[in-house]
């Protein structure tokens, strides 16, 4: 018996991050800090432990923590949301993605991804039993062929599924892009889901919110992350704004998936999304540095820097240095070299389309970054 799910596994993502510990590489690899988040967040949470906030919470999230996500909303975005009816807590991006998706979407529905795409959307998609229309993301800059994009829709579209910025390209999405797709949703009366866990990391352009735009708020699913903006990505605290009809489905399936989830770090991640303006700052133009420093380094070696706009990963062609295949470049760099990245075309259903990318990720501290470059001068000829 074959799952249905065969073929939509992360065995590459497992294995190169067993080559690096084999090998003792430098993980630029995976996408997570290898730093602390912020001291009064942590000391929050201590507190929030000591003083009995253990037990279950209310499935949707605790009052404290929607009412500080609604503010977070309104404050950056310019967006209204209900705190009590509108906003929803669940155990980290991943799990709201598959929530809203195994709630709104029917058998034999169909949502349009992009691709290459976040590796959780094709087998959340699979799992509420739908399917997927792919339109191609198509470097240098990962832009998209409107007509493939309009050709995409049909009668079956449920749902459109946007990541911006974008993993693991680094794209932030055009105004003008949000209003093609905007347009089309209306035209269709089809849903959004927006992934946004990186909307405070945009360095060139600016993050702009899907629902924002005309006739897009009462369809569309709003889905950030506290994780990747406080660097607490082992808390696993996520959540979706979504008008309260929709909340009301996208509930239903979360009490049966988690329930709830992280009761102290809720209380804590409260505090986190009303940080004073100069934290978020300081959050961006720290990692402004840290891209700047691994684009440098890369380009340096000899290969082709795709520099992102947004997120903390980088994209590199590596055919200037003689490589054509992504995972073979990926499996040899942790026992030659001793640096750990991610092969792109994991990303993408027809692998041919990114066979030339490495993805690599610069949410490291600068000692960790200077020496996967140190390491990577043996790649140059």
């Amino acid at each position: 018996m074959t799952s249905r799910l065969q073929g939509f596994g992360t065995t590459i993502f497992a294995e190169m991050t067993q080559l690096a510990m084999q090998h003792g590489a430098v993980n630029l690899g995976q996408g997570f800090p290898d730093f602390e988040g912020p001291e009064f967040i942590k000391r929050a949470a201590i507190e929030a432990i000591e003083s009995g906030h253990n037990q279950y919470c209310r499935t949707h999230g605790l009052p404290v923590l929607n009412a500080a996500i609604a503010e977070h909303q309104r404050r950056f975005w310019g967006l209204d949301y209900d705190p009590d009816s509108e906003i929803t807590v669940y155990a980290g991006a991943t799990e709201a993605i598959y929530a809203t998706l195994a709630a709104l979407c029917e058998v034999g529905d169909e949502v349009i991804l992009f691709e290459p795409y976040y590796d959780s959307y094709r087998a959340s998609v699979a799992m509420a039993g739908a399917h997927e229309r792919l339109v191609t993301l198509r470097g240098p800059d990962f832009s998209f062929d409107p007509e493939q994009l309009r050709a995409a829709f049909t009668p079956k579209t449920r749902a459109i599924l946007v990541n911006t910025p974008h993993n693991p390209t680094g794209k932030v999405y055009s105004r003008a892009e949000l209003e093609l797709i905007a347009q089309l949703c209306v035209e269709h009366d089809v849903l959004a889901i927006t992934d946004e866990v990186y909307e405070h990391l945009v360095f060139d352009g600016e993050h702009l919110c899907l629902a924002s735009l005309p006739g897009m708020r009462e369809r569309t699913v709003v889905i950030s992350s506290a994780g990747k903006t406080f660097s607490f990505t082992g808390w696993k605290i996520g959540h979706t704004c979504a008008p309260a009809d929709i909340s009301r489905a996208l509930r239903s399936a979360h009490q049966f998936i988690t329930f709830c989830n992280g009761t102290p770090f809720q209380v804590a991640m409260a505090q986190g999304y009303r940080a004073p303006d100069e934290y978020f700052d300081t959050f961006r133009s720290e990692y402004r540095a840290r891209r700047d420093k691994l684009c440098a380094g890369l380009a340096e070696v000899g290969l082709e820097v795709l520099t992102p706009a947004g997120t903390y990963f980088v994209q590199t062609d590596i055919r200037p240095l003689g490589f054509d295949d992504d995972f073979e470049f990926c499996r040899m760099l942790p026992a030659k070299v001793g640096v750990a990245a991610i092969p792109t075309s994991a990303f993408y259903a027809n692998r041919e389309a990114g066979k030339h990318l490495v993805r690599w990720a610069f949410c490291k501290t600068d000692p960790v970054l200077e020496e996967g470059i140190r390491r990577l001068q043996q790649l140059k000829a």
